[in-house]
């Protein structure tokens, strides 16, 4: 305890007393002050008003009819919140103070000195978190001098916890304003010669150990407001070398007036815009303090500095860097001495499945069986299937794998951006960029081994007859994919008397024995893309842009396309239904669940439904986390989509309607295998007549693709349904609260539980971890050991990211991104984050992160489709072909460059999106 022995219980506490673990009593920033004071780093003394001060004076300024407003307020309507956070600053200025806070207060500051300078900061118990860090959200006041002057600016921080800023801000990340409140910390003022701010990793690029320091003469505010350009350091901290410098203007300083207050001096050109206002010792010793208070976190921080008159160096506050990603979980970074060892290069599995949200621990456990299936095929069999390759792993409870091996091999220079740039052209691009680096330099030169194990792998599966055989017998080869099924749903049975330690081995027996079945199914869609690629080159300038992917309009035998028209042709049956169609546009979605699940929706709605989920129910939005709820379990998605389907206006459900833009597809795919034969035969007859055959066989192949994750789908969702019983059972035991928290434990975690361990404290901080990042909306491509994010390296050295090495904005305002669907359209915007509980009015451009199978049936109404992600042949561009829908894919920021009810134009043959402007206020769904 401090000299000034203050208690706990006490309304002003000492900032030596004070730690991280304090956060309901004194919020974020006191407490890592005095976590940093207590580690023996420079911090100016100071004191601490406790969170109970303001919640005396927030009751007496009676906030709740203002907070249960803030609670029925959408994060998207601003000027109803910022209205909101009026009435309550309002209210808080005018409340007293209660005698014995000030008396608190008063006593507390006289105890740094009579009179003396300090600065009072806010210190929310919203803020400084490790998932948001509410910067500059709350007000500081700078040398505020006399017990009367204190008191007023700790009412005024008071206030600042309802700031516009600091309401929109909490309400974006889902805080409940009713369990905030706020803390004031008042510190004996540093009189700085030179202040700024510190980051101990670099906060655009992501790299560790990478620090990046903006210094300017006065008081640090100039720099953290952005009221000058700074001074700018990138620091080497393993290397003690700066790497970079970038001299500001400084025209603006900041300074103490005597007696209080503060004042800002303009500088004449000279005074001190050419040279640095820190030495070359000072900012490598800062990147030194700087690294000392990341090792006591263990987490890279944002820093707040000064340097006083004499040169000393003090910590006036430390965060979390909390925008950065986090490592994966294999990733070692390198040992003192190491800065430039080669770093592993990883390339994010989840969001190339189309999946941003993260995984839970029990979908990341059955990738790691399914990986280990997988392996084995390959013939690299691996330990423990549990534990899966190693290449496989996890950041930020997204699945990465490590592809550094192929990065520096000649085969996998020549493989990874042409099958990148199919499914995820931006990271085709990011992977050639790669190539150049020094560090990842061709270690594996040859491609002999390489195809020896394919080699090996394709005969031991029989893959040259069976691809052989789809391009001379498709419809053959197609009937014989129907066995598979049927070997599926023989190797999903699990008995009904089995037990719960049964059912988890049939888990992973059932997840562990899906990839031996792609071999068997890949050479029938494979052979369908060898022959349009076969067609292409024999076209050549023949095939204009646009033409190829014309022919794969419509294509039939697709598992997510004949899905997506069943459920349309549901909302068919209900529609001729008026009762029926009357309950759906008046019943809310939970009303319509709970009459569907007591088997009391109208016949046409009920017996559609069961239908439908007889066939598809293992589906679901983020389909391929075992832990996500499958469409049997919850169908108020499916609902909400039928909901949306019986909303269009009757000519919009006839002559435009799925099933029939799905025929003329159709038709305009076939007229191009005409047009496109008949240009090949100009070059000769066997020509065209070839082109004909090959692009036949294209069409009825290549929409076997879905099929493996159709079944894979499925077995998904039946070891779902058995660890489902598993939960059931440690629920009714104790272990887990409730059954669906077995999701939240690995495979290795179930079974501990089931032989008496309890678990219930794991799963509570895992939903808690889940639900931060949830929040989390950047989710880089590829990203390297030490932290960097290649894409944002390129954008920040000025170099052309898109998804051919072009600029992602063209000089016209355009958005680059890659072709995806050819033909043209002009719509409303509607940008879609979750499609849960979405809806999507005919002919809008559905404007997306990425979507997976879950999303599909938004398509059925989208004039258009623009996609973060993604390549010509990635799941969305696949399904938008099919309905003969413009999109572009792979366009950067896409949701955040283009907004709800602006209207763009996309054009899917060139790969652009065009903006109208001006914008309309931001919406998300």
């Amino acid at each position: 305890m401090s000299v000034t022995q203050t208690r706990r219980t006490d309304l002003v506490l000492d900032i030596a007393d004070l730690d991280g673990s304090m956060l309901a009593e004194v919020g974020g920033k006191a407490g890592n002050l005095g976590e940093l004071t207590r580690a023996g780093f420079p911090v100016p003394p100071g004191m601490c008003v406790r969170t109970e001060a303001y919640r005396r004076v927030a009751e007496s300024a009676d906030l709740d009819e203002v907070q249960h407003a803030l609670a029925d307020t959408p994060p998207t309507d601003v000027p109803a919140l910022r209205l909101l956070a009026e009435r309550a600053r309002s209210a808080l200025l005018a409340a007293p103070v209660p005698a014995d806070v000030a008396d608190a207060v008063i006593a507390g500051y006289t105890r740094l000195g009579d009179d003396v300078p300090v600065a009072v900061r806010s210190s929310a118990t919203a803020e400084d978190l490790s998932f948001a860090s509410f910067a500059g959200q709350q007000d500081t006041y700078l040398n505020i001098v006399g017990e009367a002057s204190v008191i007023d600016a700790v009412r005024h921080c008071w206030a600042s916890l309802w700031t516009d800023r600091a309401v929109v801000y909490r309400a974006s990340n889902g805080i409940d304003h009713r369990t905030v409140r706020l803390a004031v910390v008042v510190q004996r003022m540093v009189d700085s010669a030179i202040a700024g701010v510190l980051f101990t990793a670099n906060p655009v690029t992501g790299r560790r150990h990478e620090a990046v320091i903006d210094a300017s003469p006065g008081l640090g505010e100039a720099v953290v407001s952005g009221a000058v350009s700074p001074d700018h350091f990138v620091v080497d901290v393993r290397r003690r070398t700066i790497l970079d410098r970038r001299i500001g203007d400084k025209r603006l300083v900041i300074r103490s007036v005597p007696g209080g207050g503060t004042k800002q001096v303009e500088l004449h050109a000279g005074d001190a815009s050419g040279r640095a206002c820190l030495t070359d010792d000072q900012v490598v010793a800062l990147a030194g303090l700087g690294t000392r208070v990341e090792d006591h976190y263990g987490a890279p921080q944002d820093i707040e500095w000064a340097v006083d008159e004499h040169g000393a160096m003090w910590l006036t506050q430390a965060r979390p860097v909390t925008t950065l990603y986090p490592l994966p979980s294999s990733a070692s970074a390198p040992g003192e001495g190491d800065a430039a060892a080669a770093p592993r290069v990883y390339f994010c599995f989840s969001v190339a499945q189309g999946l941003y949200r993260p995984i839970t621990p029990m979908g990341i456990a059955a990738f790691r069986v399914m990986a280990s299936g997988a392996s084995r095929l390959l013939g690299s069999p691996v330990t423990d299937p549990l534990a899966g390759p190693t290449v496989l792993t996890t950041a930020g409870q997204r699945l990465f794998i490590d592809v550094t091996t192929a990065v520096r091999s000649r085969v996998g220079r020549a493989l990874l951006p042409r099958i990148l740039g199919v499914m995820e052209a931006r990271s085709a691009a990011i992977m050639r960029h790669l190539f150049a680096d020094p560090r990842l330099t061709m270690a594996h030169p040859s491609w002999l081994p390489f195809l020896r194990r394919v080699g090996r792998v394709a005969l031991r599966h029989h893959v040259p007859p069976r691809l052989a055989y789809a391009l001379i017998r498709p419809a053959k080869a197609r009937a014989a994919l129907s066995r598979i099924g049927i070997e599926v749903d023989r190797r999903l049975a699990v008995p009904d008397d089995a037990t719960p330690a049964q059912r988890l081995d049939a888990a992973v027996r059932i997840l562990g024995e899906v990839a031996p079945l792609v071999p068997r199914i890949l050479p029938v869609f494979g052979a369908g893309f060898a022959a349009l690629h076969l067609a292409g080159r024999l076209l050549g300038d023949d095939a204009r842009p646009g033409d190829i992917p014309t022919v794969l309009r419509g294509i039939p035998h697709n598992v997510t396309t004949e899905m997506d028209l069943d459920l349309w042709q549901v909302a068919s049956r209900v529609r001729a239904d008026a009762a029926a169609t009357g309950l759906f546009l008046t019943a809310g979605v939970e009303e319509l669940a709970e009459r569907y699940n007591a088997g009391s929706l109208p016949p046409a709605a009920q017996q559609g439904l069961e239908d439908f989920l007889r066939s598809y129910g293992h589906r679901a939005v983020a389909e391929i986390d075992l832990g996500m709820p499958r469409w049997s379990d919850d169908p108020r998605h499916l609902l909400g989509v039928l909901t949306n389907y019986l909303r269009m206006a009757e000519p919009d459900a006839g002559a435009a309607s799925p099933d029939r833009l799905f025929a003329r597809g159709v038709a305009e795919a076939e007229a191009m295998v005409g047009t496109l034969a008949d240009r090949a035969a100009r070059r000769g007859r066997l020509r065209g007549r070839a082109v004909r055959a090959l692009l036949g066989r294209a069409r009825q192949l290549a929409g076997v693709r879905e099929l493996p994750k159709f079944h894979l789908v499925q077995a998904i969702a039946t070891a779902r349904h058995q660890l489902a019983l598993v939960g059931a059972a440690l629920t009714s035991s104790g272990r887990i609260a409730q059954p669906d928290d077995v999701f939240f434990l690995d495979l290795a975690e179930a079974r501990a539980a089931l032989d008496g361990a309890d678990l219930a404290e794991v799963v509570t901080e895992r939903r808690q971890a889940y639900d931060d990042e949830l929040r989390r909306r950047r989710i880089p491509r590829v990203m390297l050991s030490d932290g960097t994010e290649p894409e944002a390296q390129l954008q920040a050295d000025g170099q052309k990211g898109g998804p051919s090495g072009e600029s992602d904005v063209g000089s016209d305002g355009r958005l680059v991104g890659t072709p995806a669907s050819a033909g043209i359209v002009t719509g409303t915007a509607r940008v879609i984050l979750d499609p849960v509980g979405a809806r999507l009015e005919p002919g809008e451009i559905l404007v997306a992160p990425s979507t997976d199978p879950g999303w599909t049936p938004l398509f059925l109404t989208a004039g258009g489709l623009v996609m973060e992600m993604g390549g010509a042949n990635s799941h969305g561009a696949v399904v938008a072909r099919e309905y003969g829908i413009p999109a572009v894919v792979g366009v950067h920021d896409a949701t955040e460059r283009l907004t709800t009810g602006q209207q763009v134009t996309v054009d899917g043959t060139t790969g652009t999106v065009r903006p109208s402007a001006p914008r309309p206020s931001p919406s998300t769904e």
